[in-house]
């Protein structure tokens, strides 16, 4: 299951760069992370600062 970044994204690109599969890009006003490369680490996660990314239901 891919990890989803919500709207408390403040588009710090901190995940971005510690994703290890560049799964994490650039959006319309905030980050995303394309599900289908997401291979569900978690690493994106314990590096944003406001917690906006979260395992999707």
């Amino acid at each position: 299951m891919a990890y989803v970044i919500s709207s408390d994204c403040v588009s710090c690109g901190a995940c971005a760069g510690e994703c290890p599969v560049g799964a994490i890009v650039e959006g319309d006003g905030k980050y995303e992370i394309k599900a289908d490369d997401c291979i569900d680490c978690g690493t994106c996660a314990g590096t944003c600062p406001t917690g906006a990314i979260s395992q999707a239901d």
